[in-house]
C-alpha cells in the first residue's frame, strides 16, 4: 500500500517521511491546487528524502487547457525534475472540451521516461471518464489521481469503484480528496485500491499574524497525523 502526501515545503516533506508516507507529491502553492515547485525545492527535497519523490508539473492554477508557451514551460520543468533525480512527475492536459489532450500528453510522457507518470485531477473534469481512462492507459501512464469527479473521494466512491473494475489492473487508480483516518478503511474496502493520496487531513493550518502587508495562512504536514493514518491503513 502506497500513501502519497501532497505538500509544498521541505518541512512538510520531512514530516511526511517521518510519519510513514511512502511517497510525496512535491508542489508549490497548494492553496491553488498545487503548481510546479522551484528547482531549489526539488533539489533539497531529493537531498532530504529517501522515499519516492514525485514532482507536480503545472505552470499555473486554474483550468488544464494550456497555451503553447505554458506547454513549453511544462516540458522544461519535466527535464528539470529528471535532472534533480525525481522518481516521477504529475501532470494533466485537457482540450477546451474537457477531453484528454492526447497529442500533448503523449509528448510529455515520452519526455518523462523513464520516470513514473501520474495523470492528476485534470481527470476529474473530463466529459467521459471511462473513455478518458482508456486513453490514459493507451498513453502508457502509470496512475490516475481522482476524487471520482466529486468534491471528495467518499462522494465519488461509485465512480472510483467503476474505474478500478474497468481498469482490470492496467492502471493504478489513486483516490484523493478528503481521505482521513475515519474513512480510509471504507475507501479501501469499497474500492480495493493499492494507493491513496491524502493531504489536508494530515496537515495543520498555520495562521500568521494579521498585522503587516502580507497576511497568509498555510498548511504544514503533521508527522503524528500521517502516522495515525498509516496505522489505520495497516489495521485493515
Amino acid at each position: 500500500m502506497h500513501l502519497e502526501i501532497p505538500l509544498d515545503s521541505i518541512q512538510s516533506a520531512i514530516a511526511a517521511q517521518a510519519g510513514g508516507a511512502t511517497r510525496v507529491e512535491l508542489c508549490a502553492d497548494l492553496q491553488s491546487g498545487g503548481i510546479t515547485p522551484s528547482a531549489g525545492m526539488i533539489a533539497l527535497a531529493r537531498k532530504v528524502l529517501t522515499i519516492k519523490l514525485h514532482v507536480m508539473i503545472r505552470p499555473r492554477g486554474g483550468n488544464f487547457c494550456y497555451s503553447s508557451e505554458e506547454f513549453e514551460v511544462m516540458k522544461r520543468d519535466i527535464v528539470a525534475a529528471k535532472e534533480f533525480d525525481a522518481d516521477g512527475v504529475v501532470f494533466g492536459i485537457l482540450t477546451g472540451s474537457n477531453n484528454v489532450d492526447i497529442e500533448r500528453t503523449k509528448e510529455l510522457v515520452a519526455l518523462a521516461k523513464p520516470l513514473s507518470v501520474t495523470f492528476h485531477r485534470a481527470f476529474d473534469p473530463t466529459a467521459e471518464p471511462f473513455k478518458a481512462m482508456e486513453e490514459i492507459i493507451n498513453l502508457g501512464i502509470e496512475r490516475i489521481l481522482t476524487s471520482g469527479q466529486k468534491q471528495t473521494a467518499m462522494e465519488g466512491l461509485p465512480l472510483i469503484k467503476g474505474l478500478v473494475k474497468a481498469s482490470k489492473e492496467r492502471i493504478i487508480i489513486m483516490p484523493a480528496s478528503g481521505i482521513n483516518a475515519k474513512n480510509v478503511q471504507t475507501i479501501l474496502n469499497e474500492t480495493g485500491v493499492s494507493e491513496l493520496h491524502s493531504g489536508t487531513s494530515v496537515a495543520d493550518t498555520i495562521e500568521y499574524p494579521e498585522e503587516g502587508l502580507f497576511n497568509a495562512r498555510r498548511q504544514i504536514v503533521n508527522e503524528h497525523k500521517v502516522r495515525q493514518l498509516v496505522e489505520t491503513i495497516r489495521r485493515r
